[in-house]
């Protein structure tokens, strides 16, 4: 699969957490203030009041969620030769809370490791399933392709279009804990000893989060882009390493499943520096269906879906976007600052500029503010020139038909391991068009692919022989020639969508692991 001009040819709410983090270029002696000492001796006043007394002392004006902290609450401003950090946590009467200093901004967030309690239990001694969805506290919304993994291992998922996970968990890991994150999302922790049933219902709260304006604007997004570029080798692995994924893909014509097929697949992951070797997959078990019947005379098939995967390894593989010498061609803007699990992430979005006549992306990318890692990327090839891109992306198409591609989305997402980040997510949505010649009536197509790692493995890390490696640049759907009804086993998979599903059933296949039985 071609990914357009520049990949052609290489082919992110708690920010308050760490928010001291944020730009650490500038926070050289400001954090002092909170180990300053004053005095202050007033009577009773409200907190509200107490903070405008402090910020008057201080010069620091505060800012917070006002769901932290009750303005109108009655406390005590008396205090001798203390440190303002000591002053504040006793004005607030609350251990979970945290400070951090921007120029001239105090930020008041909550530390949720504090917040996060510990009970130990007996291991259970089978493997464990564990089932759920991952909802919107509020809305109610399933939160799609949300990362759900163990904290201390590289072992996980993400839920599918529909918020919907499951992991297997092996006894050795049932004093580990699951940790499911979302950007713009709190993170939200439970031990495995805790989870004692399936079907979990998640919910997540969204951080809104108090950021002068000034902060966001005095960024500029392009020295954002130049720091992320230049921060690579420290974010992302400096060693190979094993990743275990999950791969599916399918095509869709109109509701009817044409072809569908998914693997186990083990990766091997080259540093993503000083080596100038490739990565290299191979199938550890797959099974395709196909629904194309002999009466068909229009069929789609999806070109190098398992390459596409790994060229669109970002930081591997620098996204067109991030690359220095395309930045001129983008236009860029610094829309939001969000939370990401204990840390935050800059929201830059771009788009093209009006003179480039090639195909180029509008997205969005999400980086971390803190080590300015990539964390997540949404992003699409501009339509209005995907007509110069006919054979970029299908195999073939049947004789007699045009086909050309009216909508090209990508998805890539990172997870943290360890303080090292690794490929956790990628996912393509693509739609066709195809019309006979001298034909009125068109059909419509949705092709899509992705792979979750579900396990990440630095021990005696080698390259795979030739023989074992995957045809990754060759049609995956026909590279496979069996099916096992008993397929997965331990291994951790992607549960269809509910849409996925129900053409699965119309198809009248049996998959075992889809059943609710």
């Amino acid at each position: 699969m071609t990914l357009g001009n520049g990949f052609i040819s290489r082919i992110l709410q708690a920010i308050i957490f760490l928010l001291l983090y944020l730009f650490p270029q500038t926070l050289s002696g400001q954090e002092g203030i909170l180990d300053s000492i004053f005095t202050f001796s007033k009577a009773k006043v409200s907190t509200g009041a107490a903070l405008e007394i402090i910020t008057g002392r201080t010069g620091y004006n505060f800012t917070y969620d006002s769901r932290l902290i009750d303005k109108d609450k009655v406390t005590l401003l008396n205090f001798k030769n203390i440190k303002l950090s000591s002053a504040l946590d006793s004005l607030f009467h609350d251990n979970t809370l945290t400070y951090s200093v921007i120029d001239k901004f105090i930020i008041i967030s909550r530390d949720q490791k504090k917040n996060t309690p510990f009970i130990d239990s007996i291991p259970r001694q089978e493997t464990r399933y564990i089932t759920g969805i991952i909802i919107d506290e509020e809305t109610s919304e399933p939160l799609p392709f949300a990362t759900v993994g163990l904290r201390n291992k590289g072992i996980g998922t993400v839920t599918n279009n529909n918020g919907q996970f499951g992991l297997k968990i092996t006894p050795d890991l049932s004093h580990d804990t699951l940790v499911i994150s979302y950007l713009g999302y709190v993170r939200t922790e439970k031990p495995v000893a805790m989870v004692t049933e399936d079907n979990l219902a998640i919910q997540m709260r969204r951080e809104y989060i108090s950021i002068p304006e000034i902060i966001i604007r005095n960024q500029i997004p392009q020295e954002i882009i130049n720091k992320t570029v230049l921060s690579i080798k420290q974010n992302y692995s400096r060693e190979p390493a094993y990743l275990t994924g999950f791969y599916r893909e399918g095509v869709m014509k109109k509701r009817e499943l044409q072809n569908y097929s998914e693997a186990v697949v083990n990766i091997f992951k080259t540093a993503y520096s000083g080596s100038i070797q490739g990565d290299q997959m191979k199938i550890y078990k797959s099974r395709k269906i196909d629904n194309i019947r002999k009466a068909d005379t229009l069929a789609v098939r999806l070109k190098a879906g398992l390459n596409t995967c790994l060229q669109l390894d970002g930081a591997r593989n620098l996204f067109d976007f991030l690359n220095h010498d395309n930045i001129p061609d983008y236009r860029y803007r610094l829309a939001d600052i969000v939370t990401w699990e204990d840390e935050s992430a800059f929201q830059i979005e771009f788009e093209q500029r009006e003179d480039i006549d090639q195909p180029l992306y509008k997205g969005v990318v999400y980086i971390n503010t803190y080590d300015y890692a990539i964390l997540h990327a949404d992003f699409e090839l501009n339509p209005a020139f995907l007509h110069n891109l006919k054979t970029s992306f299908i195999a073939s198409t049947t004789r007699g038909f045009n086909t050309w591609p009216v909508s090209v989305k990508y998805s890539v997402s990172y997870r943290k391991i360890n303080g090292i980040y690794f490929l956790s997510h990628v996912r393509g949505d693509l739609q066709f068009t195809s019309k006979k010649k001298k034909k009125l009536f068109s059909s419509q197509f949705n092709v899509f692919f992705e792979i979750a790692i579900t396990d990440v493995d630095l021990r005696n890390v080698r390259r795979f022989e030739k023989e074992e490696l995957a045809p990754v640049h060759s049609v995956f759907s026909k590279t496979i020639n069996s099916y096992d009804p008993e397929f997965w086993g331990n291994q951790n998979f992607l549960r269809p969508e509910d849409n996925l599903l129900k053409a699965l059933t119309n198809m009248k296949v049996k998959l075992q692991e889809f059943t609710d039985e």
